[in-house]
């Protein structure tokens, strides 16, 4: 199973949106574990949205249509 989420900066006003197979763990890194990359400026993340997919195809797609300006003010 994979997941589409998006994850909340309060502090920083900022929304991130990915995908994985394992929401706990990614979320985790994201606030914790990561030495680099563009989430590592702007925590602590949140978890504001998920939705489950049966195949990463599906997860890949719905990544990317909520990344559009549309979708992200929807968030």
């Amino acid at each position: 199973m994979f997941i589409t989420y998006a994850l909340y900066s309060t502090k920083f006003n900022k929304i991130y949106i990915g995908y994985t197979s394992r929401l706990e763990a990614r979320i985790l890194a994201h606030n914790f574990l990561d030495k680099k990359g563009w989430t590592r400026r702007f925590r602590p993340w949140i978890l504001i949205y998920y939705e489950e997919f049966d195949d990463k195809t599906a997860a890949k797609r719905r990544e990317r249509t909520l990344k559009n300006g549309k979708m992200r003010k929807w968030l």
